[in-house]
């Protein structure tokens, strides 16, 4: 395993970092937690030489924080550190910010959280942290020991992540990012900005929610035509690695297998360990992903549940799955469970629930129209 030091912290830390959000007992990818597996995955990570276990008070209907507490059990706690979160949406005062980090401590069953971070937040979400108090009550809460970094998640623009990183003094940021995303939200703009002022940046979204890990056939033939032979996954994770700003990279591991894998690619990167022929491959793999896809949705199920019970993220996976791959959607067998529980589009009121808490901010209503037109 390879480690990095997280910027002007100072601290080592794997560059694996293990995510607790995807983590499920059932092949349909719901959100239902297979208990026993998922702390067997968190052990055979942490034994593995990982560091950094990210997980957030929302995750998988609030039990992420509840599994990973029960895993770190039997001295395992001592050998990590530990990144959270607090929703906007849940707290409106001192009185609430404390009730919740209380509640995660619990969860956690610790003493103290390692990072702490203000979720997925982007201008409007930040004035209001600011508003209720929150900058104050994370300084107060490091000097007391129960947390020992202030740090943010974003999703968002460009311009608000710059007017938030410059605002307060951070000690660590969790952007999305990945090849496709070079543009988009913070983009290698915000990581480069961060990465100049010396503060460490968590990577999510590595492999755009799973949607990197399995190439097209137009993909895959580029990956194919180039002399040196690595999976999907391998290069988006060393075109990551790549990047000296990058402190941490974090991927959910659903099976032995992929936490296995993880494993091995992390135990080879190093900042520059691209060539210029393969950051060319790179953007050629890009231009051919950009070509076929037809939503940047990656599954993250923070428009869910849908108030109609539109399944959103499976027919925009559908959508992607049949432009990207060819499937037929009438064969597929997640399309036509979909349809019969009543989960699609034509169930959309268009009340705007799902667009109010999109971190991609799509325009999930219009693009809901045009992927069910096309599916059927």
């Amino acid at each position: 395993m390879k480690y990095r030091t997280m910027g002007k912290l100072g601290i080592e830390s794997s560059v694996f970092g293990l995510g607790c959000m995807r983590f499920n007992g059932q092949a349909s990818g719901d959100s239902t937690i297979d208990e026993q597996k998922a702390i067997s995955l968190i052990r055979k990570a942490i034994d593995g030489g990982v560091t950094y276990i990210d997980t957030a008070y929302v995750y998988l209907g609030k039990t992420s924080e509840i599994v990973l507490g029960k895993a770190l059990q039997d001295g395992y706690r001592d050998k990590v550190t530990i990144a959270t979160k607090m929703p906007a949406e849940a707290v409106s005062d001192r009185a609430s910010m404390e009730a919740l980090l209380a509640e995660e401590l619990g969860k956690l069953q610790t003493d103290h959280i390692d990072f702490y971070l203000m979720h997925g937040i982007n201008k409007q979400k930040w004035e209001k942290f600011k508003s209720i108090g929150a900058p104050e009550f994370f300084d107060d809460m490091k000097r007391e020991g129960k947390i020992r970094y202030k740090c943010f998640s974003f999703h968002g623009p460009y311009d608000e992540f710059e007017y938030i990183l410059n605002d307060w003094d951070w000690d660590m940021v969790q952007i999305q990012y990945n090849f496709m995303d070079v543009d988009n939200q913070a983009g290698t703009k915000g990581l480069e900005l961060a990465g100049s002022k010396g503060i460490p940046v968590v990577i999510m979204e590595g492999l755009m929610g799973g949607n990197l890990a399995k190439a097209p056939d137009n993909v895959q033939e580029i990956y194919d035509a180039f002399p040196v032979k690595r999976s999907p996954v391998e290069w988006a994770f060393r075109w990551l690695c790549d990047h000296p700003e990058v402190s941490v990279v974090l991927s959910g591991c659903n099976e032995s297998e992929q936490v296995e894998d993880n494993l091995r690619i992390f135990d080879t990167v190093e900042p520059g360990i691209m060539t210029d022929k393969e950051k060319k491959l790179m953007e050629d793999v890009r231009a051919a992903y950009l070509s076929r896809t037809k939503i940047g949705c990656t599954g993250c199920r923070y428009c869910m549940p849908c108030p109609n019970g539109v399944e959103i993220p499976g027919v925009f996976s559908t959508w992607n799955n049949v432009s990207l791959y060819g499937i037929d959607p009438n064969k597929d067998f997640g399309f036509r469970m979909l349809k019969q529980r009543g989960g699609g589009a034509d169930k959309c009121v268009e009340c705007g629930a799902c667009e109010a808490a999109c971190p991609q901010h799509l325009d999930i209503i219009e693009k809901l129209k045009e992927a069910w037109k096309e599916l059927n």
